[in-house]
């Protein structure tokens, strides 16, 4: 095991941070509205009285924003954990299925599913961390049917006081962090190399961001809004949900 220098992480973040809102920009430029009006529920924002053209563009271009967003960043933060496991531990990308992550600490090989946030996963999705880690398990015994495998679920943010699930242990934000790299502070230490210059790129984001919601506007009005200007909900649901419509 290795100290953590975090000036060696905040190197890091700087130099790669810039991927995150590039990946960011691109996403934006290469929505369609087509895509979001499939994806997003129609009956909620007529349940919410959104009237206007400009209003609903703008709740579910938000809403698909914010959910790309969460993907694209969670996968960012992803690199970081490797990044520093790899400079304390000697961790490695795992090769392994469902496995994000692997090292070796006291005699134990940990098996590690990196996640954003502690409520990412339903039953089935449980399950299937579960089945991933067994075989996962499986794989690295084949060359030594002694090794001592711990899987864990790791969560870049948020608490849970139960870590201890029976087939895995699930840590979450500071104990996460701690856990890949030794350093109780470092769920700290990491959020103020995070706003490198987050300021002028989101200027270039929001410099594209009004140009989608006018130009989505003006297309959404001409096909969904009579010529009084009424949003055609019985249209919209059509599109986003009939089956013939969708053959």
């Amino acid at each position: 095991m290795n100290k953590l220098n975090i000036s060696d992480v905040v190197e890091y973040v700087e130099l790669n941070i810039g991927t995150f809102h590039e990946k960011r920009l691109l996403r934006l430029d290469s929505i369609k509205l087509s895509q979001i009006l499939k994806k997003k529920n129609p009956y909620l924002y007529k349940a919410k009285n959104v009237e206007t053209s400009e209003q609903l563009i703008k709740n579910i271009v938000d809403a698909q924003i914010i959910s790309s967003d969460e993907t694209i960043f969670g996968d960012w933060l992803e690199g970081l954990a490797v990044f520093i496991n790899k400079k304390v531990f000697g961790g490695i990308k795992s090769g392994i299925n469902g496995i994000d992550l692997e090292f070796e600490n006291n005699n134990t090989r940990y098996i590690v599913s990196i996640k954003s946030g502690p409520n990412w996963a339903n039953s089935n999705q449980t399950k299937k961390l579960i089945s991933d880690f067994k075989s996962a398990k499986k794989t690295l015994r084949t060359s030594n049917s002694q090794m001592n495998v711990v899987a864990v679920n790791g969560c870049c943010y948020g608490i849970d006081n139960k870590p201890d699930k029976g087939e895995y242990f699930k840590y979450c934000g500071q104990k996460f962090w701690e856990f890949i790299s030794g350093e109780a502070n470092l769920y700290i230490d990491i959020i103020e190399p995070l706003g490198h210059k987050a300021r002028e790129k989101n200027e270039e984001f929001m410099h594209s961001y009004p140009l989608i919601i006018n130009k989505f506007t003006k297309e959404f009005s001409s096909q969904y809004c009579d010529d009084s200007g009424e949003i055609l909900w019985q249209k919209i649901v059509e599109f986003n949900s009939s089956q013939t419509k969708n053959k």
